[in-house]
This record gives C-alpha cells, sequence and structure tokens, in this order.
C-alpha cells in the first residue's frame, strides 16, 4: 500500500469519543485500518470481502 497520504481516514461510526476507535479508509481498493491514538503506526489493508466478514461477525457478537 502506497496511498496512504491521500486516504480520507473516517472514524468508526461507534466511538463514544474517548479517543479508543479505529479510522478506516479506502485505499487501493483495500480496506485500510488504523488506531486514531496513532495515526503514524501501523495500517492493517484487507480485501473488501474479508472487511465484510469481519464487520458482519462483530455485528453477530454484540446482537447476541
Amino acid at each position: 500500500m502506497t496511498a496512504l497520504d491521500g486516504a480520507k481516514w473516517r472514524i468508526s461510526s461507534r466511538s463514544v469519543g474517548n479517543g479508543n476507535c479505529v479510522e478506516v479508509a479506502t485505499v487501493d481498493g483495500r480496506i485500510a485500518v488504523r488506531d486514531s491514538k496513532d495515526r503514524r503506526g501501523p495500517v492493517l489493508a484487507f480485501p473488501p470481502s474479508a472487511w465484510r466478514a469481519f464487520v458482519s461477525g462483530v455485528d453477530g457478537v454484540r446482537a447476541g
């Protein structure tokens, strides 16, 4: 991944404003994820299908 400088990061809609959240952006056809407290730190990147599966799994855990 090389286009992080131009990425449009969004804070999670589930953030409660205490600084403990993640940010996501679409970069080079992948979903990039970073810690909002460490914006210069590591970034994880997932294919869209893997990201959808992750989000679906998290929603299932919260609903249960």
